[in-house]
């Protein structure tokens, strides 16, 4: 049965007392030729990738995108449970997902859909495994491009397996599963933070949940305040105004920010529109910078892409916050020029007014001695992406007081 045009049940529960849904995880959806990771085709597999939720709660339900898909998705059994260590599930944490009742799906090309409920309760900071069979062929899967969780591809319909089979691959990406939501026991927002290669953690240690975004929602959570869930929705190579990997980031706000449940703070953090623009066309720039198509963009330009997802976040009931954009000297996109254009737009996210809050990743990174250039042993050594320690001091100097 095609349950994506029957009338869902209990997406939001039939309890008028009950605490509301909130994002806890997510992954900003992309082509899967759109990507810095490619993923091939799937037919006739079970994909397990494994999560870790920032807050928690005592139910759950995912979101699956379909949204760059080119034909329907057929969604043949989805289970979900607590993770162990290699891939593995706690035993007795595993439950089916239904979608409007139903076991199975259909979801037209381009539209995402949500699971109902399950009951399963999920501590903040826990891992769970999703595991999601195709029985058809998926030619253009909805991906996120960099993989920072662990997941594997099985053959066939292996949802209720315990632990990975010796026939398991490794997913080069993110597939298919674009959100979770838990409904917990308490009110809880959540911050969401659009952003680009250094918010989706480019130089962190995949499926260790070493991104700055992971870590401040480790800070939060040993708070335990009202803001407890951190939602990363960087994408590497992204920009503000501009297509190229990834919708640019003014485009995808609204379905990737704005339409997050229990919204409470945005953070901006996106300074490759500069740092494209002003990147020298050398021999060895070349081929990477044609993947980013557009015309040039300045310092007003960016300062106007910030006020709109600032006035946008607001307008939601959200408040905002910028990050100054970090240095990138010695990297092979820098230009003095660029770096003139990225201190013009620090000084203005700084002083102007225009924010809740700054988060001054400028001067958490820049090496004293030449602030163009981040600090040794906080870089993976390209000068321009961090270290599993540069992020950590990214998310150290965090002011929790932002965020209530």
């Amino acid at each position: 049965m095609n349950s994506a045009i029957n009338t869902p049940s209990g997406l939001e529960g039939s309890d008028p007392n009950a605490v509301a849904w909130v994002r806890t995880w997510g992954a900003s959806p992309q082509a899967p030729n759109n990507s810095v990771s490619f993923i091939e085709p799937f037919e006739n597999a079970t994909l397990r990738q494994i999560v870790r939720v920032s807050g928690g709660g005592r139910r759950v339900r995912i979101r699956i995108s379909n949204e760059y898909g080119t034909a329907p998705l057929a969604i043949g059994a989805v289970r979900v449970a607590i993770a162990e260590t290699d891939g593995g599930v706690q035993g007795g944490s595993g439950h089916a997902m239904t979608f409007g009742g139903q076991p199975t799906a259909t979801v037209p090309a381009g539209a995402p859909i949500l699971s109902d409920p399950i009951d399963l309760p999920a501590a903040a900071l826990s891992r769970l495994a999703i595991s999601l069979y195709l029985p058809g062929r998926v030619d253009t899967p909805t991906c996120h491009g960099t993989f920072h969780t662990l997941g594997w591809c099985i053959p066939g319909d292996a949802t209720a397996l315990a632990s990975l089979p010796t026939d398991a691959t490794p997913l080069p990406a993110q597939a298919l599963i674009s959100a979770v939501e838990v409904q917990p026991d308490t009110p809880t927002k959540a911050i969401a933070v659009i952003g680009d290669s250094r918010v989706d953690g480019i130089g962190s240690t995949p499926g260790t949940d070493r991104r700055w975004t992971d870590l401040l929602a480790e800070r939060l959570a040993a708070r335990n305040g009202q803001t407890r869930c951190v939602i990363n929705q960087g994408i590497s190579g992204n920009r503000m105004l501009t297509d190229g990997i990834g919708t640019a980031a003014l485009a995808r706000f609204d379905r990737d920010v704005l339409a997050t449940p229990g919204l409470g703070h945005v953070v901006i953090a996106v300074g490759n529109d500069l740092i494209f623009s002003f990147a020298p066309r050398t021999a060895e720039t070349a081929g990477f910078l044609s993947m980013f198509p557009g015309e040039p963009v300045g310092v007003d330009d960016v300062i106007a892409a910030h006020l709109q997802l600032a006035a946008r976040a607001r307008a939601h009931g959200a408040k905002a916050y910028a990050a100054t954009i970090a240095p990138y000297g010695g990297s092979e996109m820098y230009t003095p020029e660029g770096d003139k254009a990225r201190e013009q737009v620090n000084a203005w996210i700084r002083t102007s007014g225009a924010f809740d809050g700054v988060l001054d990743f400028d001067a958490v990174w820049r090496d004293p001695a030449d602030p163009s250039r981040i600090r040794s042993g906080l870089h993976m050594g390209d000068n321009l992406h961090g270290s599993d320690s540069g992020y950590a001091a990214l998310a150290e100097s965090i002011d929790l007081s932002l965020f209530g």
